[in-house]
């Protein structure tokens, strides 16, 4: 390709944000050089760059809008030749803010061909920039300005692949540097990331493992601050992609095919795409995610959701949620590189730990201390031997099929186990309320064991138990396997913390619990397990909706996934049902205890 290809050919085919951001990034790396220079000439060419940035945003129409003031602003200070280091940082923030409103992708789709970018540097580039990217080829002596030398570290300082990229994409005007319009996206991915081997040692190790968006984004210097110098040429010549982002990539096609369809009218098969992109995407790194960042993946969620109820509605909103679903997915890639110390796995797995067992542990907890008041240690027995199985089988079935249950089959899972569960913690309220008349009930407890604890009742006990710690021993492996590949000995001790901090409780709450007059345990306790069945109701309502199995009515409100609550219609309303269903109950007894007189007050309570 000739260095003089007009540049402005490409830019009607592609996308006004990705020229905002390529030339808020030329002012970036650029203006405070021309600053420091003085050079008349260098400073109006960058005033024509600030104004040519400001028309683009200014026609982006309302989505642009609320970016017209900052880059007005930068225009302005350049105008005057002001605070260099000020235009570059909010440059900077512009730029991010900008790739996040347009779902712009600054990275491969996936990882680039090196060999590809070879022949096609000694094609299209070597004659201006030289084989060896050092700009001393007689060509390049004959351009003014003269093409970039690679090897300089002012050049490279501030320099990315991704800034490389929207270079060849655009060109840069009033330079012999031209836009590579016959290039396809992926050849010139392949180019940009072949630059920044050229002066790079051969590589002689595997790095470690860097997402193609932290790779794309991030400087040479940059990489040697976060990994070490001795990385820098592995991590430019090879592409140790994490197994999180290949699929959050899957994702994210998902949701681009999804928008495409959603523009073409193609209600069902969007809102189809969409569900695919979360459960083969998502959903099978979604325990790797969430140990590091529960709230964006929580957000992922949301965004997900808000994003399928505009398709399935056919709402013009439905382009814009998903570019902000785009954008969160983005962000989930950039974590993927993050490492994480010995102390801080520790402190998080052991907040998984507790974080995720609370509620299996409480029930527990709860369960032994009315057991221990009723004096039924055949009873205890069963509970414990519950517990100590679902840690097992949760164990065991992880081991053996985490693979297996990604996407919808580990949602469904969850979701009708959370359901088995509102049902067995249903029956223990029901169970313990029928025992409230203490006096007849301690009656029957000494005449007859046997008959108020037999076989069924443990059976029921012991399944309580059992569902209750089978669904959070199985998420909380999830969670630490996530967290163990950033240290694998944090992670142990963390959770080893987090578990005696469980069994601490159970301890406290059993001895406190054992301490309680009889009655009072009782309605604490099941009142405890009524409303742990509401929670857990929303929890697999909410995981039956992620799989299609129901449907989606979102409605404005909070959503506070620890205590089940999602602003959803379909979710709310039975959640409403379930806590209400005691009020006629308690009418009724209260009726019926005036009608007699009081006499049930008069009972003594032993």
């Amino acid at each position: 390709m000739a260095c003089a290809l007009a540049f402005s050919s490409a830019r009607a085919d592609t996308s006004d944000w990705q020229r905002a951001v390529e030339g808020l990034q030329y002012l970036e790396s650029d203006y405070p050089a021309a600053i420091q220079s003085g050079s008349p000439t260098e400073l109006e060419e960058q005033k024509g760059f600030a104004h040519e940035a400001l028309e683009i945003i200014q026609g982006l129409g309302p989505a642009g809008a609320p970016f017209v003031a900052r880059m007005r602003s930068i225009a302005d200070r350049i105008d005057r030749a002001q605070d260099p280091q000020g235009v570059r940082r909010d440059c900077s923030a512009l730029v991010e803010d900008l790739v996040q409103a347009g779902a712009l992708t600054r990275s491969p789709r996936h990882p680039p061909d090196l060999a590809a970018g070879k022949a096609l540097w000694a094609q299209d580039c070597a004659i201006c920039h030289g084989v060896n990217g050092k700009a001393d080829t007689a060509t390049a002596k004959q351009l003014d300005p003269p093409p970039a030398n690679f090897h300089d570290p002012a050049v490279m300082a501030s320099m990315t692949p991704y800034k490389a990229f929207n270079v060849m994409t655009f060109g840069v005007s009033g330079t012999p540097m031209p836009a590579y319009v016959t290039l396809t996206e992926d050849e010139r991915w392949s180019l940009a990331f072949y630059l920044f081997t050229l002066r790079q040692p051969a590589c002689d190790h595997t790095p470690p493992g860097v997402s193609l968006e932290a790779l794309a984004t991030t400087s040479d210097t940059q990489l040697a601050t976060l990994h070490g110098e001795k990385e820098v040429a592995c991590l430019r010549e090879r592409f140790p992609q994490p197994d999180e982002e290949k699929s959050l990539l899957t994702a994210r096609a998902g949701v681009e095919e999804a928008l495409s369809l959603a523009s073409q009218g193609k209600t069902r098969e969007a809102t189809q795409a969409l569900l695919d992109a979360y459960l083969n995407g998502v959903e099978p790194v979604e325990g790797l995610l969430g140990a590091r960042d529960p709230t964006l993946v929580s957000r992922i969620e949301q965004g997900f959701t808000q994003t399928r109820m505009d398709a399935q509605h056919q709402r013009p909103e439905v382009q814009a949620s998903g570019k902000k679903l785009l954008s969160l997915i983005d962000q989930a890639r950039r974590s993927t590189s993050a490492t994480s110390t010995f102390l801080s796995v520790f402190w998080l797995a052991a907040l998984v730990v507790v974080r995720e067992g609370f509620e299996a542990t409480i029930v527990v907890a709860a369960l032994l201390a009315v057991l221990k008041k009723m004096d039924a240690p055949q009873s205890v027995r069963t509970v414990h031997a519950a517990w100590i199985s679902a840690l097992v089988v949760g164990g065991i079935f992880f081991a053996v099929a985490h693979k297996l249950l990604g996407g919808a089959h580990r949602e469904l899972l969850e979701g009708i186990t959370a359901l088995v569960a509102v049902a067995m913690l249903l029956y223990a309220a029901l169970w313990l309320n029928a025992k409230s008349n203490i006096r007849k009930f301690m009656g029957e407890l000494r005449q007859k064991m046997q008959g108020a604890l037999g076989r069924g009742s443990r059976l029921g006990l012991f399944t309580i138990a059992f569902t209750a710690v089978f669904r959070e021993s199985f998420e909380c492996a999830l969670f630490l396997q996530g967290l163990s590949v950033d240290s694998s000995s944090g992670a142990s001790w963390g959770a080893l913390l987090g578990l005696l901090a469980m069994v601490g409780l159970v301890i406290f709450v059993k001895t406190v619990g054992f301490k309680l007059p009889m009655k009072a345990l009782f309605t604490a306790s099941t009142v405890l397990l009524f409303l742990t069945a509401v929670v857990l109701l929303g929890q697999g309502v909410h995981s039956l909706q992620e799989v299609g199995v129901f449907p989606l009515a979102r409605m404005a409100g909070p959503q506070v996934e620890a205590l089940g609550l999602f602003p959803d219609l379909y979710s709310l309303l039975p959640q409403l049902f379930l806590l209400l269903t005691p009020l006629p109950y308690w009418w009724w007894k209260r009726r019926a205890a005036t009608g007699s007189g009081g006499s049930a007050a008069s009972q003594p309570n032993r």
